[in-house]
C-alpha cells in the first residue's frame, strides 16, 4: 500500500520586521513556512493557511544560547530538559547548547545520547549538547572526542572548571580540531581565585567578602589565545566579564588568532553593586564586576570583539542559593530575561537591531556550526517573533524554568518574545 504524506498547513508570517544578519536584510515583509523550511512567498495566500499579522514586530532568525545548563542527568530538581527548553522557548529560543556539568559528566556517547533523547520527547528547543573536555571532567586525561561528536556533541568544555594543566589544554585543542569540534574555555586561575566568593575591590572589601581578582580571568584568557595561536585550532572564551580580557581578544583577533568569545546580559547590565546586602541571586561566576568592566563589555559587542550573547543559565534550589553568601553556589539563570536585556541595548544605541539578531542568533549558529541563524528560503523554520514593545514584570511566579535565582526579579522589562516556532511547529506563542 503506498502511503501519501500529506502536506503540511502552510504558516504566514505577515508584515514583520525581518531582520537577516545572513544577507544584512532589515526589511517588512511577510514569511512562509512549509514543511518545517522556510519556502519563497506567493503571490497570494495559501487556502487555510496559519496567518499571524506582525504588525510592529520584528520577524528574527530563532535565537540560539551557546551556554546553558539543563542539570538533567542528575540534578533535576534544578531544572530539566523538558524545563529549561520551556523556559527558552517562552525567551524567544530555538536552540540551547547545554553544558555537560551534569551528573554524570557528559564525557561519553550514553550521555550525550541520553540527553539527546529527553530532547526529542519533551524538547521545546533544539538541544546541542556540549561535552567534557576531561574524563570527569577532573582534569587529568582527555575524553573521548570521536564518540562524543559520533554521538551528537557540537563541542566540548569543562565549563564550572578550568583546565588548569596547559599541555592538557593544547592536547584538547589538537584533538577537538582533529574532530571539528568546539573548545570552549573556562578562563578562571584558580591559584587566584580560591575561595573567593565576589569581584575584589571596594565592595568585597566593605561587606567582609573574598575577592576574585581581574587577574583570575586575565591570565587564563592569555593562557587560551597563546594555545589556539600556538596550535592553530579555534578556540570560544566563556563568560567573559572584565576589560581586560575583552582588550586580550581583541588584539588576538587582530592578529588572526582563532578565537572567538561570548559575554552575558548580567555582564553588560549589573555591577558589583548588585550584590548589596549579600544577595545570592547577585552571586556567579566570573563574578560581577565594576562599573568600568560593565562599560568595556558594552563596548566589546559594539566593536565586534564579541561573537554572541549567551545565558549562561545557571538553575539551583533554594538549598544552594539562601544560604551564606560566601556559601551559595555560583550561577543565575537567564533564558527568560536575556532578549528584553539584550535590547536594552539597542535601545541606548549601544548595538543596534542587526547585531543583536547577530549575536543571538546567526553567529552562535556560524560558531557552533548547527542549523539555523537564517530566514532565507531553505533554511530550517526556526523562527522568533519579538515585540520590542512590550512591557512586563518579571516575577518569580512568571518563570518557567525550575530555578528562580535571578538578580532580576520583580524588574520592569521591555521588549519580549511573543512567537516562537522551531522546525515549523510553534513552541510558544503569546499573540493569540
Amino acid at each position: 500500500m503506498t502511503v501519501i504524506k500529506q502536506k503540511t498547513k502552510t504558516t504566514v508570517l505577515q508584515n514583520g520586521r525581518t531582520i537577516d544578519p545572513t544577507r544584512n536584510m532589515d526589511v517588512i515583509g511577510d514569511l512562509w513556512i512549509e514543511d518545517g523550511v522556510i519556502v519563497p512567498a506567493g503571490e497570494k495566500l495559501p487556502e487555510d493557511c496559519q496567518l499571524f499579522d506582525l504588525d510592529g514586530k520584528w520577524l528574527v532568525p530563532g535565537l540560539i544560547d551557546m551556554h546553558v545548563h539543563l542539570r538533567e542527568p542528575g540534578e533535576e530538581y534544578k531544572e530539566t530538559v523538558e524545563s529549561g527548553t520551556r523556559a527558552a522557548a517562552a525567551g524567544g529560543f530555538t536552540a540551547v547548547a547545554c553544558m555537560p556539568n551534569t551528573r554524570p559528566v557528559n564525557d561519553c556517547a550514553s550521555v550525550t545520547e541520553f540527553i539527546l533523547e529527553a530532547a526529542k520527547r519533551k524538547g521545546s528547543a533544539r538541544v546541542y549538547p556540549v561535552g567534557a573536555i576531561s574524563a570527569g571532567s577532573q582534569g587529568s586525561g582527555l575524553a573521548g572526542y570521536g564518540e562524543l561528536k559520533a554521538a551528537g556533541a557540537v563541542a566540548v568544555t569543562d565549563d564550572g572548571l578550568p583546565v588548569i594543566d596547559s599541555q592538557l589544554m593544547r592536547r584538547a585543542m589538537e584533538y577537538a580540531g582533529s574532530h571539528d569540534l568546539l573548545v570552549m574555555s573556562h578562563s578562571e586561575e584558580i591559584a587566584l581565585s580560591r575561595n573567593g566568593s565576589m569581584n575584589e575591590g571596594v565592595v568585597s572589601t566593605r561587606l567582609g567578602l573574598r575577592g576574585i581578582p581581574v587577574a583570575a580571568e586575565a591570565i587564563m584568557v592569555y593562557r587560551e589565545i597563546a594555545l589556539a595561536e600556538l596550535t592553530g585550532q579555534r578556540t570560544h572564551i566563556a563568560h567573559v566579564s572584565t576589560a581586560a580580557a575583552a582588550d586580550l581578544i581583541a588584539q588576538a583577533k587582530a592578529r588572526g588568532v582563532r578565537v572567538t568569545a561570548e559575554t552575558t546580559p548580567h555582564y553588560f547590565t549589573l555591577t558589583e553593586e548588585a550584590v548589596g546586602d549579600y544577595n545570592t541571586n547577585a552571586k556567579m561566576n566570573p563574578p560581577l564586576r565594576t562599573e568600568s568592566d560593565r562599560q568595556a563589555i558594552r563596548k566589546g559587542l559594539q566593536d565586534g570583539t564579541f561573537d554572541a550573547i549567551a545565558t549562561d543559565h545557571a538553575p539551583h534550589s533554594v538549598l544552594e542559593k539562601e544560604l551564606e553568601f560566601d556559601r551559595a553556589a555560583n550561577g543565575i539563570i537567564g533564558l527568560e530575561t536575556s532578549l528584553p536585556l539584550s535590547l536594552a541595548l539597542v535601545r541606548d544605541g549601544v548595538i543596534d537591531a542587526m547585531r543583536m539578531v547577530e549575536l543571538m542568533s546567526s553567529s552562535p549558529a556560524r560558531i557552533l556550526k548547527v542549523p539555523g541563524g537564517a530566514l532565507a528560503a531553505g533554511s530550517v523554520a526556526d523562527v522568533t517573533v519579538i515585540d520590542p514593545e512590550k512591557e512586563f514584570v518579571f516575577t518569580k511566579e512568571s518563570i518557567l524554568s525550575r530555578g528562580k535565582n535571578s538578580p532580576f526579579l520583580d524588574w520592569e522589562l521591555k521588549g519580549k518574545a511573543v512567537l516562537t516556532i522551531m522546525g515549523g511547529q510553534i513552541t510558544h506563542n503569546e499573540l493569540q
